[in-house]
């Protein structure tokens, strides 16, 4: 791994600019550069790069990130041949080039092989194990599909292993998640008696497994456990195999589990991938969409799919551009992609894709489940509900759109219904003019702290001027944004970092990855004006605490009221004090 600090320092010497110049040509638009996308067709310009913030956005089609991420995309470079190369290019050496890092390519190299050797193992035993062969014709899964997914079987013995490595005591094993080390240093195979999944990167190579029981017992799926190669909120089973199919077929479909994945690419389907015991997530979503333009999702007909099928849509809005669809197959209750395929064929399967519902249909069937719409409360619970997730959008016409049928839906004015959920009107930025962002002013708590967090994510150079500040109105994690605000503050100030760009890559791991690109791709339609960054900061912390006083001035007035002491009346007075101070300080900062 290379250090966290080397990246850092990496990219504040870098210029976002200068390096993809080199790839599209790029012409000064205001405070940024405005260009062709490199990633889909375009004839008008929606590819925008911020010197000041070190990042890229694509309004078009959603790709976005650092000049690590571009390199990435555009030369299908992995991460430390693009840290590698952008830190060649500014004459910095990188500092496990030399050792560490020759000692990590050797150690994955190690680990790479024994996995390989298991796979290979796993087959064999498979072509050797009777009861292994019947159960998967009894689930129909033919010869040539076993073979190209290779598929295996890890026999019932405590030391199967033994067999397919020259040691049983070579500690990759452990490493890779193959064997597990017990007490007194007691060994054994961590998968027995099992049909033995392999889960391999794009390249081909084997990384981890998944194994299902083949008779009683629990659990019935047992995944890898994390390591050096196997990371299972990354990875998605059978993109090797479904990659080609992905690109010639223009669409990704996206199911639950193993057996789904091999049903549907044994009928014909083979452009179908699966997650590995996870939900699904933006980095999921964002990986297939740099694959195609379409992403299709198809999840168990049980309140289980359901809920799935709710938490794909959530990832999938931060990360789809204007260009991109994604679609939604509500399968019938009780049924399963693979369960369907075995009673109804390739066919019925089909029928099922015809009726997918486009994001937008399945979004507002989901805000007007349970909800009688005729009712002020449930259309005012409806828009409470869409709030977060459009906000998690980039602005563009997709959300645009989305805003317009929720306002039809409830019969209201598209412009009010985006003022309402405290969404900025989206526009194309002309070349040489930007939008000047609007100021924190009087709103409800969660919306404050959401624009805080943008302001944050920004200019996280900040951070560290509101130290005090953050950890009084948020540091209690009560809320998603306080946890949010909390983690990009503790980010920033950590590593010192200065830039959206930099900031970005070291909360990259974060389950709110997505809902933070998303952030720092709407500022960009914004004026770049440090000054006024930090006045609306002052200001907003100003309203936080004012909320706060305000609550416990009240609570004092009633203490007092009951026949409170002289301590309680001093601190009502220091409050006092304290709210007019605060007052003026949010009048002096101009946002109310």
């Amino acid at each position: 791994m290379i250090a966290p600090g080397f990246v850092q320092d990496l990219l504040t010497r870098v210029n976002i600019v200068d390096v993809i110049g080199r790839y599209v040509q790029l012409k000064k638009g205001g405070q940024n550069y405005l260009g062709l996308c490199p990633f889909h067709g375009e004839k008008t310009p929606s590819f925008t790069v911020s010197p000041s913030k070190q990042f890229f956005h694509c309004f078009g089609c959603g790709a976005h990130g650092s000049a690590i991420g571009f390199l990435m995309d555009q030369r299908g470079l992995d991460f430390v041949e693009a840290v590698g190369e952008l830190a060649q290019q500014v004459g910095m050496r990188v500092p496990e080039v030399a050792g560490a890092n020759a000692e990590s390519t050797q150690r994955v190299r190690g680990l790479t092989e024994v996995l390989e050797r298991a796979s290979a193992f796993y087959a064999q035993q498979l072509r050797e194990s009777p009861s292994a062969i019947e159960y998967l014709k009894q689930r129909r899964v033919t010869g040539e599909t076993a073979r190209r997914f290779a598929l295996g079987f890890a026999p019932e013995p405590w030391q199967s292993l033994r067999a397919a490595v020259d040691s049983y005591d070579d500690p990759r094993l452990v490493e890779a998640g193959l064997v597990i080390a017990g007490d007194q240093g007691k060994r054994f195979d961590r998968f027995r008696d099992r049909i033995m999944f392999p889960i391999r990167n794009r390249r081909g190579s084997v990384i981890g497994f998944g194994a299902r029981i083949i008779g009683a017992g629990e659990p019935k799926y047992l995944n890898s456990p994390e390591t050096p190669l196997f990371h299972k909120g990354q990875e998605v089973y059978g993109l090797h195999e479904a990659q080609e199919a992905i690109r010639t077929r223009k669409r990704a479909l996206v199911c639950e589990g193993y057996m789904d994945v091999i049903q549907l690419s044994q009928a014909g389907f083979a452009e179908a991938v699966a997650t590995l015991g996870t939900a699904i997530s933006g980095l999921h979503v964002g990986a297939l969409l740099r694959l195609t333009d379409h992403v299709i999702f198809a999840f168990d007909g049980d309140a289980a799919g359901r809920k799935a099928a709710r938490r794909a849509l959530e990832a999938t809005l931060p990360v789809l551009g204007d260009t991109k669809r994604a679609s939604f197959v509500l399968l019938p209750e009780g049924e399963d992609p693979d369960s369907l395929i075995r009673e109804r064929g390739p066919v019925g399967f089909d029928d099922q894709m015809e009726n997918a519902l486009p994001l937008s249909r399945y979004l507002l069937q989901e805000l007007a489940r349970g909800r009688d719409l005729k009712l002020p409360e449930d259309r005012s619970a409806m828009l409470a509900e869409a709030r977060p997730l459009l906000a998690s959008m980039a602005p563009g016409l997709l959300r645009s759109e989305l805003a317009r049928e929720l306002a039809d839906v409830i019969h209201a004015r598209a412009d009010d219904l985006e003022a309402d959920l405290g969404l900025k009107r989206w526009r194309r930025l002309p070349p040489g003019r930007d939008l000047a962002r609007p100021a924190l002013r009087s709103a409800p708590v969660a919306d404050l702290k959401a624009r805080i967090l943008q302001h944050l994510i920004a200019y996280p150079g900040l951070a560290r001027d509101f130290n005090a500040q953050i950890v009084a109105a948020c540091d209690s994690g009560g809320s998603v944004e306080d946890q949010r605000i909390v983690e990009v503050w503790r980010a920033a100030t950590s590593a010192r970092i200065m830039t959206t760009g930099a900031l970005l890559e070291a909360i990259g791991d974060s389950d709110n990855a997505s809902a933070y690109r998303a952030l720092a791709s709407g500022e960009l339609l914004y004026d770049d004006d440090l000054s006024a960054a930090r006045a609306d900061l002052a200001g907003g912390f100003a309203k936080l605490e004012l909320a706060r006083v305000e609550v416990r001035r009240q609570e004092l007035a009633q203490l007092i009221q009951s026949g409170g002491d002289e301590s309680l009346r001093r601190e009502y007075s220091a409050l006092n004090e304290r709210h007019a101070a605060l007052k003026r300080a949010a009048a002096a900062s101009s946002l109310w």
